[in-house]
């Protein structure tokens, strides 16, 4: 897809990456704070300088007398912040989205999500002079990104883009359908079976090379020859689960400059509502909203599969979701047009149960010598869109180049290489 310049107009084309400008913010006590946190005068003036006082000394704490044993994600985030930050702004919201206290959470995950951020590093951030936006932006953290490039009406366009490519390539897209076995010898997978939810038929389909972003637990248990202890260890995989209710208003109460909304996220840190995050769908494209005088929200929940917040019907989850952002003081009744939900399973693999021994999965589906592993669900890790890019780009390569050697893969979004630093290649 082209990306938004001067010889691109997006009205004048559909498929084109839009350049837009990002912008996330926490909301906690009824206040925004940016997002990652920045030291300025408006996070002295929310906090007031006493809390500001303590967040400095616990963090010259943690600098001085860090944990030695970085064995959870509470550690990671304490000796990367201090306990007083920590405590405010990582421990409950950590615990809202995981479901599980960051002391039971590896810090693999922080390690992936927040690897070069610290307090230090927000401190001479703030202080450096505000640059020309470029695009590419090499070498800053992900987390520090203010551009990104966006499909005009959204990420689906992406996959739609690239059906249309496999298809004009003679290659087949079963939809409504789900993998049921891998027939697995010698080392090599020699056939899937595909089980057709429409016709209720079976379909065996060959092929010289397998790449799977299907759900690990899934994948193992699909085997048609696995040792016990990968099945087992494959079906005890944890997932958090996830529920996103779309709302249509007229006005919203997060008003930045001359009544502009500018934000595309904004992360609830309110512990007495269960909204975990609030994206502004308006900033990520504005031709996703029909009624440019209207705002398009996503309100985001985490949850398990068949918990409360799962099991509730629709209609009641999206009163519910109302009713939550009006505590929160951001909508009125008057102002919402319509509304819809969308759940979905397996969202974000957990760094909980028996992760600490997911590196035998991965062991073990590195010998299969023709099936590379992809993506989020595919890898169990949390990475972003891009890194899951990223992943199928690398597993792509392996095959053409016949490299048998899956590393370059795993490397994708970690602290040696990808992690949320951007490559200054």
């Amino acid at each position: 897809m082209p990306r938004q310049n001067e010889n691109f107009k997006p009205e004048d084309n559909e498929k084109i990456m839009l350049v837009r400008d990002r912008l996330t913010r926490i909301f906690y006590l009824k206040k925004l704070f940016n997002y990652p946190i920045s030291l300025n005068k408006e996070f002295i003036f929310n906090l007031g300088f006493l809390r500001c006082a303590k967040i400095g000394f616990s963090y010259i704490k943690s600098v001085l007398f860090p944990y030695k044993n970085v064995d959870s994600l509470e550690r990671f985030y304490i000796n990367r912040f201090g306990r007083e930050l920590y405590n405010l702004f990582f421990r409950d919201y950590t615990e809202k989205v995981w479901g599980v206290k960051p002391s039971e959470l590896s810090p693999e995950w922080g390690a992936q999500r927040v690897k070069g951020l610290s307090i230090y590093k927000t401190i001479i951030n703030s202080l450096k002079p505000k640059k020309k936006k470029d695009i590419k932006q090499k070498g800053v953290e992900t987390s520090l990104i203010e551009t990104f490039l966006y499909p005009k009406y959204g990420s689906g366009q992406l996959w739609e883009a690239l059906a249309h490519d496999i298809e004009n390539k003679c290659g087949k897209i079963y939809l409504n359908s789900k993998i049921t076995k891998l027939n697995i010898e010698n080392d090599k997978v020699v056939s899937v079976a595909i089980e057709d939810k429409i016709n209720k038929k079976e379909i065996i389909e060959k092929a010289d090379y397998f790449i799977s972003t299907m759900p690990i637990k899934d994948l193992i248990t699909s085997f048609s020859q696995v040792p016990n202890e990968i099945y087992n260890l494959a079906n005890n995989l944890q997932y958090r689960d996830f529920i996103i209710v779309g709302i249509l208003l007229k006005d919203i109460s997060l008003h930045s400059e001359n009544g502009i909304i500018k934000d595309n996220w904004i992360y609830i840190q309110e512990p007495y509502v269960k909204i975990a995050r609030i994206g502004i769908i308006n900033n990520w494209s504005p031709y996703m909203v029909k009624d440019k005088n209207c705002i398009y929200v996503g309100v985001e929940y985490m949850c398990f599969e068949n918990d409360e917040l799962w099991s509730m019907k629709e209609d009641d989850f999206i009163k519910f979701t109302i009713d939550e952002m009006k505590k929160l003081k951001l909508i009125k009744d008057e102002d919402v047009i319509s509304s819809n939900i969308i759940k979905m399973k397996k969202a974000y693999p957990s760094y909980t149960g028996v992760y600490n021994e997911f590196h035998k999965i991965r062991e073990y589906t590195d010998k299969i010598e023709n099936l590379f592993l992809a993506g989020r669900n595919g890898m169990h890790r949390y990475n972003n869109m891009d890194h899951s890019m990223m992943c199928g780009i690398e597993a792509a390569g392996c095959v053409v180049s016949g490299n048998k050697d899956k590393s370059v893969i795993w490397e994708v979004n970690t602290e040696e290489e990808y992690h949320e630093v951007k490559s200054e290649k």
